[in-house]
C-alpha cells in the first residue's frame, strides 16, 4: 500500500521497525538486541534494523547471528548523523509505520519502547523523545548536567517544544515525520531533528524513560569544550535555515543601529563646535550603517531563498509519500 503500511488478508498490519545506528559495537551490540522486544502492543510486526556505520569489527555478523531482519552497511563511517538518516530512509522503504531509534550502548531500557510509542499510537504525537532523569544519573558529571541543563533551555527557546532531554537518542517518529525530516549536519541528529520539528509545527513531546548501566564512554561526546562548541554550531546553522529573516535582519539592526548612534554622537559634538575632533566617528558610523543596510539586504534575499527551500521540501515530501 502507498501508505506504508502492509495489508493481509483485507487487514492493515501497523508496523513498527526499532533501528540501531552501530560503528564498531561488537561487544555492547549482543546486550542491547538481547533486550529488544519482538512483540510491542499496538504493533502486529516488529522488526529490527542495524545501520553499520562503516565498522572494521564484527558489528555486522553479530546483527546477523543476533537475528536482525535488516542490516545497512555504510563503507566508510560517516557519523551519526548520517547513519540515522539512512536508517530512516531504509524504515520508510521497509513500509514501517512506526520507527524507534535507540543507541546500540544499551543505555536506554527497551522496555520503555512500550510507553515511546503510544502518543503516536494515539494520534496524539509525531515526534516523541525519550526523556532521561539526567540528574539522577550518577556517572554524569557535574559540568555536564549544568551544560545539558542549559543546552536543553536553548533548544526549547529556539524549537518552540518542551524537551527536557534533546539529546536523548531514544525516539520514536511516526512514518509522515520521517519522511519530511533533512538532517544537514555531520555531527548528530538529536537537536536538530528537534528544532526542525517544532519550525515544522509537528507534533512534538517527551514520556520519561529509564537508563541501564553505562557500558562504555560515550563516542559522540570526546571532551566538553568540542561538544559545546558543535552543538552551539548545529544551533545557529538551524536557526540560520529556519528563520534566516529574523536571523539577518536582527543583525543588520544591531549593526545599522550602533551605526546610527555614532553618527547622532558626531552631530551632538558638532552643534556645541567641537565636531572637527571627532571625524573618526562619521567614518566608523558611515561604515557601521552601510554595513547594517546590507545584512537587512540579505536578511530578504534570505528569506526568499528559504521559501525555495520549503517548496523543494515539499516536493519531497510528496515523492517520498507517493512510493
Amino acid at each position: 500500500m502507498r501508505d506504508g503500511s502492509i495489508l493481509i488478508k483485507g487487514i492493515n498490519k501497523m508496523k513498527l521497525i526499532i533501528q540501531v545506528p552501530c560503528y564498531n559495537e561488537a561487544d555492547s551490540l549482543p546486550i542491547t538486541l538481547k533486550e529488544l522486544p519482538r512483540k510491542v502492543e499496538g504493533c502486529d510486526i516488529v522488526e529490527w534494523l542495524v545501520i553499520n556505520d562503516g565498522s572494521t569489527d564484527r558489528t555486522a555478523e553479530i546483527a546477523k547471528a543476533h537475528g536482525v531482519e535488516h542490516i545497512v552497511s555504510l563503507t566508510n563511517n560517516q557519523g551519526l548523523a548520517k547513519a540515522f538518516t539512512t536508517g530512516l530512509d531504509h524504515c520508510i522503504k521497509l513500509g514501517a509505520d512506526i520507527i524507534v531509534n535507540t543507541d546500540a550502548d544499551n543505555q536506554y531500557n527497551a522496555l520503555d519502547i512500550q510507553k515511546l510509542i503510544k502518543p503516536i499510537l494515539d494520534g496524539k504525537a509525531d515526534y516523541v523523545i525519550g526523556a532521561r532523569p539526567v540528574a539522577q544519573i550518577r556517572h554524569y558529571s557535574f559540568s555536564k548536567k549544568l551544560l545539558h541543563k542549559l543546552g536543553s533551555w536553548v533548544i526549547r527557546g529556539v524549537s518552540k517544544t518542551d524537551i527536557p532531554d534533546p539529546p536523548s537518542g531514544f525516539r520514536a517518529i511516526s512514518k509522515d515525520a520521517a519522511m519530511r525530516l533533512n538532517v544537514f549536519s555531520e555531527y548528530t541528529y538529536t537537536l536538530e531533528t528537534i528544532i526542525q520539528a517544532g519550525q515544522k509545527n509537528m507534533a512534538v513531546c517527551f514520556v520519561p524513560v529509564e537508563v541501564n548501566q553505562d557500558l562504555r564512554p560515550s563516542k559522540l561526546i570526546k571532551n566538553i569544550p568540542t561538544y559545546i562548541y558543535k552543538s552551539f554550531s548545529t544551533i545557529i546553522r538551524i536557526f540560520v535555515v529556519y528563520k534566516p529573516f529574523r536571523f539577518f535582519l536582527t543583525i543588520g539592526l544591531i549593526i545599522f543601529g550602533l551605526g546610527l548612534l555614532l553618527a547622532v554622537r558626531f552631530l551632538y559634538y558638532w552643534f556645541i563646535g567641537e565636531g572637527r575632533g571627532h571625524v573618526q566617528s562619521v567614518v566608523l558610523s558611515g561604515v557601521l550603517m552601510g554595513m547594517g543596510f546590507q545584512t537587512v539586504l540579505i536578511a530578504f534575499i534570505a528569506d526568499l531563498l528559504s521559501v525555495n527551500r520549503k517548496i523543494i521540501e515539499d516536493i519531497q515530501y510528496r515523492l517520498r509519500k507517493s512510493k
